[in-house]
């Protein structure tokens, strides 16, 4: 997406010190594609005032000091960092998408939500499982402790999530909500669907780039057995190529 493509940004208050940063579009795929292209415009001009940028699937939240700088001003630069990139800004190098197939587990202990998302979206469990190794995803962005937020399921329908979250889900758990998949990275609650799970290792912070992938990275998911997961060599997540390699 280049500058001239670039659509304008809505800027609103969100309490006291913070502002949403979202996309007025009808399309959700340019919505989505155009805060992440924001985001790294923005993070590459961190204004004066900004504490911290929370990313969402569809939105920027902006919180910033309150006595460094002023609403206003935080909306008004928003805005025409949105418009127009600052003068002598050199123009960002495309990141190459990379390919990951990454292999899953989905049984009834993997996939304890499994069964409940085939009835929601009328289909069996096995055709849920084919549905989701069908779908090609994109990493739209990543969300808490760095986990991969993904579009592209291809369901009958959008997938509710739990009415009432775990409380401690497995890390290389799949999970699934609306036409959204994740990848849990640590253990930690969730209120979406748990259908799966990768034996590979998504993050790991001792490692000087904790993850292997990116915004833009196409994900396909590989249905294998319990005995065929155990047999991989299934350490830190790397995309193809490198598996290849």
């Amino acid at each position: 997406m280049t500058a001239a493509q670039f659509p304008a940004v809505t800027v609103e208050p969100f309490g006291d010190s913070a502002v949403m940063v979202t996309v007025p579009h009808p399309d959700p795929v340019i919505r989505r594609t155009a805060i992440v292209a924001f985001r790294e415009r923005f993070l590459a001009q961190r204004l004066p005032g900004v504490l911290d940028v929370v990313s969402g699937l569809e939105s920027l939240l902006v919180e910033y000091d309150l006595l460094a700088t002023a609403p206003e001003h935080v909306a008004y630069a928003i805005r025409l960092l949105a418009e127009r990139p600052p003068a002598g800004q050199r123009s960002a190098r495309a990141r190459t998408a990379r390919r990951f197939a990454i292999p899953v587990v989905f049984d009834e202990e993997t996939g304890p939500d499994l069964a409940s998302v085939a009835e929601e979206v009328g289909l069996a469990p096995a055709e849920v499982v084919d549905a989701i190794a069908e779908s090609t995803f994109t990493i739209s962005l990543l969300g808490a402790a760095m986990a991969p937020m993904m579009d592209g399921l291809q369901v009958p329908r959008p997938v509710r999530r739990r009415a009432e979250p775990r409380t401690d889900v497995t890390p290389g758990a799949i999970m699934i909500a609306g036409t959204n998949a994740i990848i849990q990275p640590f253990p930690g609650p969730t209120g979406w669907r748990v259908v799966g799970r990768t034996p590979h290792t998504i993050v790991d912070i001792s490692r000087p780039d904790p993850v292997s992938f990116g915004t833009g990275d196409i994900v396909r998911f590989v249905p294998v057995t319990r005995d065929e997961a155990a047999a991989l060599d299934a350490g830190f997540l790397l995309p193809v190529a490198e598996v290849l390699a």
